[in-house]
């Protein structure tokens, strides 16, 4: 083993500032590595919607940063239940999350990104994030690694690490294999005022039509969040805000009185509209010394809830694996073996299931028993940083 006083790399440089690439550098930095991060954003902005933290996720910024829970809880919203109703505003049936907690030690918790964002740039010193640094290539030899900027500077680090995001250019330079595939469904996000008449503060309302599916939650701190997700063959793109706003008004013209009331009260200014996408397993991340993470490495559809959360296990794990191995070839392809089979299950049962909530009753054939999902939820949720049993594979074998 190398000594603990020498990192097997010393300065990293670490693209995209978003949860997945932040955390990752207070790892890091806990480890005595010196990380930097560098974003393409001129500033930080309130951007970004609502999402989801699990128990695995949690667990993972726990042990990244003790503390942070606290933070996290005080300033998201600590969901009760998710009610599912029909567009007629019939109850389909009512989940209690305090079953979770009970469960897996953690409650789920909603939050804005930038919020989180925010919360994970106050652990790292102001002058590792470095804005406006738009990554266009990298090339490396066997003793650094040199990322070119479109700002016209270079750095020059000893492991570069693309959290780029699903349109990462670190992963199209180092493997190439396209842009993320579209999966036949537009989304619509927004973050608006919190108004407790729309929908109770503990509380997340799922909206489900003929393939269609409308969210919304709070997110603590005054705000709430509406996700519409809406099946269409071909990705359509607004050229302005206001036309944004209309598709969405036409697409949800339901006769669900919840649904227009909430996409009427939101400024068409911070309507998202984004392509559902995903891109296929990966056998390799690391090649040389560039390696990836979160979205970059595994880009997958919203249905499991597990974007963010399996982002944050690469970040404990890879801070890990640098940290305890005796030579960055042998962090890296450990880092590889741990992560890339169980994001690999993820990303193909998030695409499955994803498939499954757009699909007309007829084609819905092939649901998994209630005992497998709750043993793949135990699998998922269970991931537990501090134990051994978290690399324990799952029974399936990824296609």
């Amino acid at each position: 083993m190398r000594e603990m006083s020498k990192p097997v790399v010393e300065k990293v440089a670490i693209i995209g500032a978003g949860p997945g690439g932040l955390a990752t550098a207070i790892a890091l930095r806990k480890q005595g590595i010196d990380a930097h991060v560098y974003e393409k954003a001129r500033e930080f902005r309130p951007v970004g919607t609502g999402l989801g933290l699990m128990p695995n996720g949690l667990r993972c910024l726990d042990a990244i940063q003790p503390g942070i829970l606290n933070t996290l809880k005080i300033s998201g919203c600590q969901l009760q239940r998710t009610t599912l109703k029909t567009t007629s505003g019939e109850i389909i049936r009512s989940t209690e999350h305090s079953i979770v907690a009970q469960k897996y030690g953690q409650q789920l918790l909603t939050i804005w990104w930038w919020r989180l964002q925010q919360i994970l740039a106050s652990f790292l010193p102001p002058d590792v994030i470095h804005l406006n640094y738009r990554c266009i290539n990298f090339e490396q030899n066997e003793n650094t690694v040199i990322t070119h900027f479109e700002n016209g500077k270079t750095v020059v680090a000893d492991l570069l690490i693309g959290a780029d995001g699903g349109n990462s250019v670190v992963r199209q330079k180092l493997i190439g294999d396209g842009q993320p595939q579209y999966l036949d469904t537009m989304s619509w996000r927004a973050v608006l005022d919190y108004n407790e008449e729309l929908v109770p503060p503990d509380e997340a309302i799922m909206i489900k039509g003929e393939q269609s599916l409308f969210f919304i939650f709070n997110l603590g701190e005054g705000n709430m969040n509406w996700i519409a997700q809406k099946a269409l063959s071909e990705a359509s793109f607004s050229s302005t805000p206001a036309e944004t706003k209309s598709h969405v008004v036409k697409e949800y013209a339901n006769g669900n009185k919840l649904v227009e009331k909430v996409i009427e009260a939101t400024n068409a200014e911070r309507i998202l509209e984004t392509p559902i996408c995903h891109i296929l397993p990966l056998n390799q991340w690391s090649y040389g010394r560039v390696t990836l993470l979160g979205d970059a490495a595994h880009l997958m559809p919203p249905s499991s809830g597990q974007g963010a959360n399996t982002t944050f296990e690469d970040a404990y794990e890879l801070a890990e694996c640098l940290g305890n191995f005796p030579d960055l070839e042998t962090a890296l392809s450990t880092y590889d073996q741990r992560r890339i089979q169980r994001t690999a299950i993820i990303q193909t049962r998030s695409t499955k299931g994803h498939k499954l909530q757009f699909s007309p009753p007829t084609q819905q054939t092939n649901q998994k028993s209630p005992q497998d999902f709750q043993e793949f939820q135990n699998w998922l949720y269970e991931y537990d940083p501090k134990s051994e049993s978290r690399l324990k594979p799952w029974k399936e074998k990824v296609v």
